[in-house]
């Protein structure tokens, strides 16, 4: 198994966003996810108070999520982790990898959001993964992920536009599946604002559906529901589980 260090620097050099926190916060810009993480306890567990992140980045989603609970965000990436601090100073985040991280509280809700549960492409990690919610869940705590649970296998490459501080940034997306290992491949070609080009590569572990629901259950929650967020049950790439913790 790689080093956690190794690992983090790893994904750090092959993720563009992460070399430039500030990139990753405007294209994460118009994301949904915390409104609809927060429609999804709102329905589960309104009562709930408590809230840890794991895989929260800059802690775009946790400043939201934080005007309705008491929040903790845990981070693999020690760069994200300072811009968070930064430009977040409000917030509690904390460095920390979800394979291992005891932060000895028990809280009402435990999320996984952005698609972070995608980069652990190991399965005996994967279920490291899914002690370290349990760990952190109260009894009748809300388990809300979000990740992908089907491949991405378009051919044809996409171009999309990103507005940035420093002007408009253009990214080519091609996206590559291997379905031996499971691993989603999303290479991008990025011009930026100031002309400078750079690649990456993003590469996502994909659980399908019945898989997703054993990892949940083998770690003491029950699957209350599993959706895309389009109102038509599962028909994208990614979907939102959301499971309660069974065990005391």
């Amino acid at each position: 198994m790689t080093s956690p260090n190794t690992e983090a620097e790893h994904v750090e050099a092959t993720n563009l966003l992460y070399r430039d926190p500030a990139l990753y916060d405007a294209v994460q810009s118009d994301s949904t996810s915390a409104e609809m993480c927060q429609t999804l306890i709102e329905l589960h567990r309104p009562d709930a108070r408590t809230l840890i992140d794991f895989g929260c980045g800059t802690g775009r989603d946790l400043e939201i999520l934080a005007k309705r609970f008491e929040c903790i965000g845990v981070d693999f990436q020690p760069g994200m982790v300072d811009h968070a601090h930064q430009v977040r100073p409000g917030l509690d985040i904390r460095t920390g990898d979800m394979r291992t991280a005891r932060l000895g509280k028990r809280m009402d809700v435990v999320t996984c959001m952005g698609n972070s549960l995608a980069y652990v492409h190991d399965s005996e990690e994967i279920s490291q993964v899914f002690t370290t919610f349990a760990a952190h869940a109260r009894p009748g705590a809300l388990l809300v992920l979000c990740s992908p649970v089907a491949p991405i296998t378009q051919a044809e490459p996409t171009v999309a536009t990103v507005d940035t501080l420093r002007g408009t940034a253009m990214v080519t997306i091609r996206h590559e599946w291997d379905l031996r290992t499971q691993i989603n491949t999303m290479h991008r070609h990025w011009v930026l604002p100031s002309g400078d080009e750079a690649q990456d590569e993003i590469r996502r572990r994909v659980l399908f559906p019945r898989e997703l629901e054993r990892y949940v259950e083998d770690a003491g929650f029950e699957v209350l529901d599993m959706a895309d967020g389009t109102g038509a049950g599962l028909t994208g790439p990614t979907a939102y589980t959301v499971a309660r913790y069974t065990r005391d």
